[in-house]
């Protein structure tokens, strides 16, 4: 099962398509990150790895 990377929590296999980066880590999920800045926050921590 796909889970955020961030904060742990599970995420649907759809989700994880969509959100996961080129090494199918999910930086953020609806849990720990505002649903409309899901990617923007994603990219942003990212970047901080």
């Amino acid at each position: 099962m796909p889970a955020c990377d961030h904060c742990g929590r599970h995420v649907s296999d759809r989700f994880a398509r969509v959100f996961a980066d080129a090494f199918g880590e999910i930086h953020a999920c609806p849990s720990c990150a505002p649903n409309d800045g899901i990617a923007q926050i994603a990219s942003q921590r990212a970047r901080e790895r």
